[in-house]
């Protein structure tokens, strides 16, 4: 038979494991919701830093045509200098602006291309043009500086003096 301390001790264990079911079946509290915060403005996209031009870079920068520039259709842009990235151009056209690496090409242009690898810029003696890369297109065509207006017309006076 089962003496008195062994009862007792088996109803201890059997109420405290009901207790301990009980407390762990008993629903939690939720948590406090945390407080609603206003929405942050998306960061600005960071400037990536160029690589550092190299001599043939320099070199091509110091053949491109800078400047303002009147295209067809009365569209304008700017080509520019940037301090801060020598040997890189800044191109501006509407609210765009592309910062661009000049590379001298073998038939004397001047290519700009962006560092994005999506807009070219051609330049040649008498006028330059803008093109989209991905889509093929002409972004600014007949687009023409101080420089290359006298080019294009000292071309025309030597074609009238050749008839």
């Amino acid at each position: 038979m089962l003496n008195k301390t062994t009862l007792v001790i088996a109803a201890a264990l059997s109420l405290a494991g009901t207790l301990a079911v009980a407390q762990t079946a008993a629903p939690q509290k939720p948590a406090a919701k945390p407080a609603k915060t206003a929405k942050a403005a998306p960061a600005a996209p960071k400037e990536v830093e160029p690589p550092a031009a190299s001599a043939e870079q320099l070199a091509a920068s110091e053949r491109v045509y800078y400047g303002t520039y009147e295209c067809e259709f009365g569209q304008t842009a700017t080509v520019a200098t940037l301090p801060k990235y020598p040997g890189y151009a800044e191109v501006k056209s509407g609210k765009q602006t592309w910062l661009m690496k000049p590379v001298a090409s073998s038939t004397g242009a001047i290519r700009l291309e962006d560092l994005k690898e999506r807009f070219l810029v051609i330049q040649i003696a008498n006028k330059s043009m803008l093109f989209d890369s991905k889509t093929g297109q002409r972004v600014l065509d007949g687009c023409v500086n101080a420089s290359q207006r006298e080019v294009a017309a000292a071309l025309k006076a030597q074609e009238t003096a050749a008839k």
